[in-house]
Order: C-alpha cells, then structure tokens, then sequence
C-alpha cells in the first residue's frame, strides 16, 4: 500500500500519520490467539471468548488462570484463548475446576460450558459443585440445542421448538419441560451470583463482560460459585441465517429465560 492514498479522488492523505497508538479504536485482545475459529458465522462463542481475553488480560491474571474446556462446541476453546486450560470428561468440567482451585486456590478458574454439557450429563458435577460452593465461575452457553453433534434436542429446548429429534417441535407430553437449571442454581447456599446475559448486541456485549468479570473477581475474593449464563444462538442448528437467529432468539429465547442478575450476595 503507498503511504499516500486518494480520498475522493481528490484529498491525499499520509496513511503513516494515521497509524499511530494514539489513534488506535479497538484491536484483537492480547490473549485472543490468531488461529482461526471453528465456530460458524454469527455463533456466539467468539464474541464470548473475546471478552474472556479482555478481562483476564485486564485482571493482570494471565499467568495465574485456568479454563475448564467441556466437550461440545467450545471444546477447542484452548486453541483459542493464550491461557492454561485442562480438558474435562464430558459433563465433568465443574469437578475438575473444583480440583484446580483447590490447588491452587490462589488462581483464577472458571469453566466454559453449553447446555447438553453442562444442564444434561453435567447435571450432577453442576449441582454439588455449585451447592459446595467452590470458589469457581461457570460460563454457560445456552443456545437450547446440541449445536456440534447434529442439532439434537437439549434439556434447554424450548416447547414447540424443533430440532433433528423433535421435528415438529418440543411435545411437553413425550419431552418433558424445558431445564431451566440457571434459576435452579441461584437457590443454593454456595451460590453467591447468577445472571443471564446475552451478546447479540453493542450494549449486551457490554452488560456480559461486566457481569464475567463480577463472576472472575467473585472468585479471586472466595465468595462462592459464580454461574453466568449467556443466552445464546445456533443459527447452524436453528437452520436461520446469523441476523434470523438474533431476532428469533431475542422473541423466544429471551421471554423463556429472561435477561438480568437472578441472584447477587
């Protein structure tokens, strides 16, 4: 590129001049590896790891974190995000993050999780480690289905929502309810915060790095087990375009699990 570029055909401007940290808007978060992500367009992991970089990167904590990787979408999330990571058995993440804190009780551990890993196999490891309260953040990605395995149904599948496996909708008669496990979590003793958040938007996006970074600094101050859930789409899944998937998720999703802290000690 030359240093001098045409605006307009007429205004030329010294592209060096412009280059400069002082004039810097925005750029990839330190912690944010360059490998491309897995993940399809418009899905939600991305923007939620971005801001786990970011936050981390600003706790000064890089050298002192551990993520709990789950199996499911977000299973790559340690190619991803330059930080210590350790690979749970499916469901286990919150056994394992309650291993690592308590080794090092110093550091800050969170898990990473979506909803078949965390609300269907997890349920147990998710119940007791929460109910113990292990000084841990859980981040759970609720986007209502199985997104990597095919688009099955989920415990978090709402009714009347289709997916591979129930095609013509969730049927409360044959699948049972909905799992809404979040509002579950918020009545045990060991949990000192919950909220459900969303990134479909600038001004979520900020309300969901705030609210992880309450669940982080919740750690490090030993007040219990964080749960963050985010609300989430799957336009894979859902069959939708990336801009379909925010609209539908906003006029469904958010009315089934609405947005906001559940509990805050």
């Amino acid at each position: 590129m030359d240093k001098k570029q045409q605006i307009m055909g007429e205004t030329s401007v010294d592209v060096s001049q412009l280059i400069k940290p002082e004039n810097l808007v925005y750029e990839r978060p330190k912690l944010l590896t360059e490998a491309v992500m897995h993940y399809c367009p418009g899905c939600s992991h991305g923007v939620v790891h971005k801001l786990i970089a970011e936050i981390i990167d600003e706790m000064g904590m890089k050298d002192r974190t551990t993520g709990i990787a789950p199996v499911g979408c977000g299973v790559f999330a340690y190619n991803y995000i330059d930080i210590d990571w350790q690979e749970a058995a499916h469901g286990r993440a919150p056994a394992l993050a309650t291993a690592v804190k308590r080794l090092a009780p110093d550091n800050l551990v969170f898990t990473y999780q979506g909803d078949g890993d965390l609300a269907a196999i997890g349920t147990a490891e998710t119940i007791h480690a929460a109910n113990r309260g292990e000084n841990i953040t859980i981040i759970f990605i609720n986007n209502g289905i199985y997104g990597m395995t095919g688009g099955q149904m989920a415990p978090t599948t709402l009714v009347g929502m289709p997916t591979t496996t129930c095609p013509a909708g969730r049927n409360v008669e044959l699948n049972g309810y909905p799992l809404n496990i979040t509002n579950l979590l918020k009545e045990l003793p060991g949990v000192c915060y919950v909220t459900r958040q969303s990134v479909q938007n600038p001004a979520n996006i900020r309300k969901a790095k705030k609210a992880i970074r309450k669940g982080f600094d919740n750690s490090m101050a030993r007040k219990g087990t964080s749960v963050i859930e985010i609300v989430s789409t799957c336009n894979s899944g859902w069959k939708m375009t990336p801009e379909a998937s925010n609209t539908w998720m906003e006029e469904n999703m958010h009315p089934a699990y609405p947005l906001g802290d559940l509990k805050d000690i």
